[in-house]
């Protein structure tokens, strides 16, 4: 039997908060949760919107005054609209005044300035037609141009922004990192801490090239320290920095996360695959832990898309929800931003997010030895392209392929059963008028295939928007949510399916639905944008359990559960430090270097000195037979 990927650790942020132990899925069903949840829930998004924190299990304000029940409430209703999709933050970027450069044509026209602006040399075909005083008039005889700038407001206004107030800059020493790659390392420094054993401690145990780690933008960093600062630099009359260009690629956050989270030497990638990216790099590390070439594997995806660029090129697709047609489609005079996110309901278009989602993923065994804190566990992911297009942005059968073989993988795997009556689908869900017809027809038509009936649907975008490449890390991370609780989001920004989804198989969720002892396998969607089609499938903690039970035996597995307890109290003690408003990213930079003395190799392997484990030559010969 081939080793069972299982997930040890997950963390992140995105606009619903921190991901660890399942925070930001909690407020996706709010509604829902008990008294006790919707306070603590409260409290991990106050804490990272520093308007509130944990003291002794208590919230206090910051400056140690307790909240009263006023208190409390008032701080509810900041927190509740200061998360989720909602108006893109002024703090962010004046949404009301961007500013354009425009040419005016200067042929055979007549300017007039101050004597004091005039530069020593004119421009070719720029002549000084009279004096008067301290001004002067300029002729220009040639079709050189004048540039006025101009402000105008976005077309859209709404996003998946993190909670308002939460400053990723301000949490290590952050200067000169893109907003993307600030994610990257808050993200993966959430998840590495969410384990509950040190990472040195894992370092220690296995080889050194036994870790992986796979991430990676979509789209590259595009802020001002990225790919967009180095191409807006002239324009605006500066100059382009040593760092933009490097640190605007799209590999980044795999690097980043090597050099100054893990210090990792093994094996690294960046696979891209528009919005079904994170789900590329997840079947790297599915696949690198069941063909035994990894034993730990680290894979997400860090995108920060809120810049007013980004959001114009979307726009000019007429494939984001714009004000205009969010009042269209509501008969009203103002928008709802809250509600800019429609999958499957009467829509017009996606709303951008941002997102850094991380997941550990471990070999069963290792996991089982270090007694680890197992949150589920994955099966293979399918990718499938879409064949010969007409568009770049049509769908095609791709979707077919992937979302058919999951859900035939599954019930190889677990019988038909659990597949039609204990799974559910985390939608692509992108909110497009376009989506709701296809992504439902692709679900239909697998649930007719596979004699499935009353298919569960949600769709994770209604929430925190469309994140790009962590779209389904997003997805993920809800999962397992529900995976553990039982509970599936509902749609809330839509009052009703609409009515050309194809549903005759389907539940979309319009409200939470309590799907007990039923939520024992997702299957997470994507269709990425060019045919990048991709479906992977998530087994619950207690499927997962039973499963490890039945390979290890009773015996070993109470061993294990045993010192699970002591991981789990580890676990505890660093989530009550984050509610506390103590969260600290794991950054170390210059810390440990390498340098080429300290590295011997002979027949045998590499040694690094200074590291306990090596790596040995311990390669087979794939080809014996040939030669």
């Amino acid at each position: 039997m081939k080793p069972l990927p299982v997930i040890v650790g997950f963390g992140g942020f995105n606009a619903a908060g921190r991901a660890s132990f399942h925070h930001s899925y909690h407020r996706t069903i709010y509604q829902s949760l008990s008294p006790k949840v919707q306070r603590q829930t409260i409290c991990s998004l106050a804490a990272l919107m520093g308007l509130a924190r944990l003291v002794h299990g208590s919230l206090e304000k910051n400056d140690g005054a307790p909240l009263t029940d006023r208190d409390f409430r008032l701080l509810e209703e900041n927190v509740l609209n200061g998360s989720l999709v909602r108006q893109i933050s002024l703090k962010h970027f004046d949404h009301n005044a961007v500013s354009q450069t425009i040419g005016v044509p200067g042929n055979n026209a007549t300017i007039r300035l101050a004597i004091s602006e005039i530069p020593e040399r004119l421009p070719d075909g720029w002549s000084v037609a009279e004096k008067k005083g301290d001004y002067a008039t300029i002729r220009i005889s040639n079709s050189n141009s004048a540039k006025a700038e101009i402000s105008y407001p976005l077309s859209v206004q709404s996003g998946g922004q993190l909670p308002d107030g939460f400053d990723l800059a301000s949490l290590y020493k952050s200067r000169f990192h893109p907003r993307g790659l600030q994610l990257a390392i808050v993200g993966a420094s959430d998840a590495i801490q969410s384990i509950g054993i040190d990472w040195d401690d894992i370092r220690r145990i296995v080889k050194l090239d036994d870790i992986g780690v796979y991430s990676a933008s979509a789209m590259a960093q595009l802020d001002s320290h990225g790919t967009g600062g180095m191409l807006q630099a002239r324009l605006k009359g500066k100059r382009v920095s040593s760092k933009q260009l490097p640190l605007g690629l799209n590999t980044m956050p795999a690097d980043f996360i090597n050099a100054y989270v893990l210090g990792n030497i093994g094996a690294t990638g960046a696979n891209a695959g528009a919005c079904a990216t994170f789900l590329y790099n997840l079947r790297l590390a599915v696949e690198d832990i069941q063909e035994g070439r990894r034993k730990v594997v680290v894979v997400g995806n860090a995108e920060s898309p809120l810049e007013p660029e980004v959001i114009e090129g979307f726009a000019a697709m007429s494939a984001l929800a714009t004000d205009a047609d969010l009042k269209k489609i509501d008969a009203s005079d103002r928008p709802d931003y809250q509600r800019a996110s429609r999958p499957f309901g009467e829509n017009c278009g996606f709303t951008l997010g941002e997102s850094g989602q991380y997941f550990v993923l471990m070999d069963d065994a290792l996991a089982i030895e270090l007694g680890a804190n197992i949150h589920g566990s994955l099966l293979p992911v399918f990718v499938s392209a879409d064949g010969f297009k007409k568009s770049i942005s049509a769908p095609g059968p791709g979707n077919y392929i992937t979302l058919a073989k999951a859900v035939s993988a599954a019930q190889n795997v677990f019988g038909s059963k659990i597949v039609r009556k204990r799974s559910f689908l985390q939608a692509h869900g992108s909110s497009t008028p376009q989506n709701r017809v296809t992504e439902s027809r692709v679900f239909d038509t697998v649930a007719k295939a596979f004699d499935i009936h009353d298919w569960p649907v949600t769709a994770v975008k209604a929430f925190v928007g469309h994140s790009l490449a962590p779209a389904s890390a997003d997805q993920l991370t809800n999962a397992l949510g529900v995976l553990r609780e039982k509970v599936l989001p509902g749609i809330k920004t839509i009052n009703a399916v609409a009515p050309d989804v194809f549903d005759e198989r389907l539940t979309v969720a319009i409200k939470d639905i309590q799907l007990g002892e039923d939520a024992q396998l997702c299957f997470l969607n994507s269709k990425g944008f060019g045919g990048n089609n991709a479906t992977g499938t998530v087994i619950a903690p207690e499927l997962t359990e039973s499963m490890l039970k039945n390979r290890y035996g009773a015996k070993d597995f109470n061993q294990y559960l045993e010192r699970r307890s002591k991981i789990i109290r580890t676990c505890e003690d660093y989530d009550k430090k984050c509610l506390e408003g103590k969260f600290e990213p794991i950054y170390n930079f210059g810390r440990d270097l390498i340098e080429d003395e300290d590295i011997s190799i002979n027949e045998k392997g590499i040694n690094i000195r200074g590291l306990k484990s090596n790596i040995p030559f311990a390669l087979e010969n794939s080809y014996k037979d040939m030669v």
